[in-house]
């Protein structure tokens, strides 16, 4: 097994805050800078860097805006190790710590132009992304179990097991199950 793989897997968080340090470092950005590029507290950015905060869905959302990224481009790029199997076992797994989202990198880490993710959001809860997220990728979502609100802009959008969203432009979105048990859907990205 490929070590730096083993690593990641085991600890999505710090291979996060070593791609934000990277990601920030190679466009030569002070702390200052991306906070005010991202809206991120310059404390918040720190601990992030220093492994001493797991990001929210919400924040890596700013920061992969901020940076230019989308969202799954920077997840992506913590989690390569040039494998184009992902066996199930391995597959990255990260959990937003406020909100207790799971999202399960289905694709291979060695890149390429389609990414899947699977994405299983807790009952009673929203997500909400910046349009900045959006802007790198064309993006789908397929509802497996249960329902979801999903609200782009200003519209809105419930999805039951097996229908297939196309998003549009890029716009603030919220993701958001009112149900009582989690429901699971897929993503799939296609950067522009």
């Amino acid at each position: 097994m490929n070590t730096s793989h083993a690593l990641i897997a085991e600890d999505p968080t710090q291979a996060i805050s070593t791609r934000i340090k990277i990601e920030r470092g190679s466009r030569g950005w002070s702390l200052a800078e991306l906070s005010e590029r991202s809206g991120v507290s310059k404390a918040m950015i720190s601990k992030i860097e220093r492994g001493e905060a797991s990001p929210t869905a919400t924040v890596l959302g700013r920061l992969s805006g901020a940076f230019g990224l989308a969202l799954s481009m920077l997840l992506s790029l913590a989690e390569q190790n040039g494998n184009r199997l992902n066996q199930h076992a391995h597959q990255n797994v990260w959990t937003d710590p406020e909100t207790g989202y799971t999202r399960r990198t289905l694709s291979p880490p060695a890149g390429g132009m389609l990414e899947l993710l699977e994405i299983i959001l807790p009952p009673k809860v929203s997500v909400p992304y910046p349009a900045s997220a959006f802007t790198f990728q064309h993006e789908q979502i397929l509802m497996v179990e249960g329902r979801l609100l999903f609200r782009e802009g200003e519209q809105e959008h419930q999805l039951n097991p097996g229908d297939c969203l196309q998003l549009g432009p890029p716009m603030d979105c919220v993701f958001t199950n009112s149900g009582n048990k989690a429901c699971k859907y897929l993503i799939a990205l296609v950067r522009r």
